[in-house]
């Protein structure tokens, strides 16, 4: 029993150290990202800006059939539904992350207020609960992304790994929709 408690220490210390070697990347460094553990629900907030308009911002985010060929820790993406303003969608992929990988599988209904809200509730995936809510707002030439989730997943997460794990993750996905919004603006640009 030592030797088990041995080593999940000695895990849990390599994947800290590894998560706060990599959170020094610049990548994304600009995208606030808070992560809240209270009881069984993770919350997230994320923050940031894109010198983009609302409608090119909502291009990316609401593009769920070709998201897997830009969001890396997606496989597959797709549209199982539409009626009126209201979409279904299905996602799969793996959340990794130094030694941890996290496989993920959803069906969610996504509510779209062009070109301010999106609102998503899960229907079936192996999380027990995800609502979330994303606002577009102009600022300027510049958009600003709000996104807050509540999530409730099917396993647990060591407070302080999870955290990291988290937030790497989320930085990285958004970081990633950002990178493809400005790659879609100069493709635009040259276009014209």
């Amino acid at each position: 029993m030592p030797m088990r408690n041995a080593s999940l220490l000695l895990f849990i210390w390599s994947v800290l150290f590894t998560t706060a070697s990599l959170a020094d990347s610049p990548e994304g460094g600009d995208i606030e990202v808070k992560v809240k553990m209270v009881g069984e629900s993770i919350i997230v907030d994320v923050t940031f800006s894109v010198p983009a308009t609302q409608q090119e911002v909502w291009a990316v985010l609401t593009d769920f059939d070709h998201m897997a060929d830009f969001v890396s820790n997606l496989r597959e993406s797709k549209v199982a539904s539409v009626s009126g303003d209201t979409i279904t969608i299905f996602q799969r992929g793996a959340a990794t992350y130094g030694p941890i990988s996290y496989p993920f599988k959803s069906t969610r209904e996504i509510r779209l207020m062009p070109f301010d809200k999106i609102r998503t509730h899960l229907i079936s995936g192996n999380m027990r609960k995800m609502e979330g809510t994303t606002y577009l707002i102009h600022e300027g030439a510049q958009t600003r992304v709000i996104h807050h989730t509540d999530t409730i997943p099917e396993i647990w997460f060591p407070l302080a790994v999870g955290q990291v794990f988290i937030e790497h993750e989320m930085r990285e996905q958004f970081h990633e929709m950002r990178n493809e919004i400005i790659r879609r603006k100069r493709a635009s640009f040259r276009r014209h």
